[in-house]
């Protein structure tokens, strides 16, 4: 079965239960991380791992992490406030819209 990613590199997203937003740096398409990170989600929000899981450059209002983050958990961040993660610039280029093109294949 081939599944397609909703989101993109470079797209802004927020978590659809907890307080954070990141934009898009990687994409898995199905889970691909341990058994013992899946089994710390709590079980009324774990979610399948047969869909797409996405890394995130993430921040919430006291840090900047990397996340991993299931597509159904995830939804578009329109705020247009810029990622202040301090790799981000090490990835992207903010173009004059807001958006987030990869630095490397100017995407």
């Amino acid at each position: 079965m081939i599944i397609s990613a909703k989101y993109q590199i470079g797209q802004i997203v927020r978590h659809r239960y907890y307080p954070f937003r990141g934009v898009v740096f990687d994409v898995d398409p199905e889970y691909n991380n341990s058994e013992e990170w899946y089994d710390s989600i709590p079980e009324d929000i774990r979610p399948i791992k047969e869909q797409p899981f996405y890394h995130l450059l993430a921040e919430n209002n006291e840090t900047e992490y990397v996340a991993y983050v299931s597509e159904q958990n995830l939804v578009p961040d329109d705020s247009g406030e810029p990622i202040r993660h301090p790799q981000i610039n090490d990835i992207f280029v903010r173009d004059p819209d807001g958006n987030y093109r990869s630095r490397n294949t100017g995407h």
